[in-house]
Formats: C-alpha cells, sequence, structure tokens
C-alpha cells in the first residue's frame, strides 16, 4: 500500500487539469484508490479557474501544455492573491519535460512540485503527500507570491525523482 493510499484524503477535494481526457481518467482512478472521493476535472485553465471560485479545493493537479492557456497560466492565476480563488492551494505541474529551465519556470511561477510523465502510482502518491505535507511559508516579493522557493527539498524514496522545486 502506497504512503499516499495509507492517508485518509476522504474529505479533501482534488481539481485535475488537462486537456486530455484519457489521461484525467487515469489520475482519476490512481486518486479514488487512494481516497479522494471528491475529484473534479476540468479541460482547460478558465474552467478550472470557475470551478476554484466556487468551491474549496484542496489540491491542484495541472498538466502544463494545454491550449489556449497553459498550466504555467493557472499557476500564475492561483499565485495572484488580489484576484485568485485560492492562493494557497497546493499545486502540481505534470509535464513530459523535465529540463532545469522548465522546473525553475513552474518553480517561479509558485508550483509546489513537478511530476514528469510518464509517472507511477507510487510516485504520484508520494508527490501528492509531500503536496499536504509541505510546510515552506509563502512569501511575497516584488515579483513573486507562493511557496518559498529558497526551502530545502525533501529527501525523497530511492525511487521517486525529486518533486519540490526549491531554488538550487
Amino acid at each position: 500500500m502506497t504512503a499516499a493510499a495509507q492517508a485518509d484524503y476522504s474529505d479533501k477535494r482534488v481539481i485535475l487539469v488537462d486537456d486530455n481526457a484519457a489521461l484525467r481518467g487515469i489520475l482519476r482512478a490512481a486518486l479514488q484508490s487512494f481516497g479522494f472521493r471528491r475529484v473534479m476535472e476540468a479541460d482547460c485553465v478558465d474552467s478550472a479557474l470557475e470551478q476554484l471560485s466556487r468551491q474549496r479545493t484542496d489540491l491542484v493537479i495541472t498538466d502544463w501544455k494545454m491550449s489556449p492557456r497553459d498550466g504555467l497560466d493557472l499557476v500564475r492565476a492561483l499565485r495572484a492573491p488580489a484576484t485568485s480563488p485560492a492562493p494557497f492551494v497546493p499545486v502540481i505541474m505534470l509535464t513530459a519535460y523535465s529540463d532545469g529551465e522548465r522546473i525553475k519556470q513552474a518553480r517561479d511561477a509558485g508550483a509546489n512540485a513537478f511530476l514528469v510523465k510518464p509517472f507511477t502510482a507510487a510516485t504520484l502518491a508520494t508527490t501528492i503527500r509531500e503536496a499536504f505535507e509541505d510546510k515552506r511559508e509563502f512569501i511575497t516579493t516584488a515579483d513573486f507570491f507562493g511557496p518559498d522557493r529558497r526551502a530545502t527539498p525533501r529527501k525523497a524514496e530511492a525511487d521517486h525523482q525529486p518533486t519540490f522545486i526549491a531554488a538550487s
């Protein structure tokens, strides 16, 4: 049993944001196997923001590559405290690209974690658990609002790729 499956997520609300319905279905099945009962879906950034404005959400899992607005746009909209429906919600960024520049962009937008596709259920579970356990303070600067980028990443499991994106 995975670490996420051992936690009680029955009262947590998560939204999956991806323009690929098949991937949303796979993620939904995994989340339900971890104990999430409240899984919402959005196929675009605008739909996600609308849903986030209507109900409390405890976690956002978003793909990066979407059109016309991408996951980075969603993170930036969420981390705009004056207008965001959920400025403090943990955000996991999914992407097929793992280069350092992408990781830096996601971190600088305010994402909490970065998960590279393809991923395993165990890696997803660990990333979710870490997102809920992330105790980094949110900071405000002239051009940033979000989890402290200077924080030290958590020590990951042996087969788990680093997901928390602190400054290098």
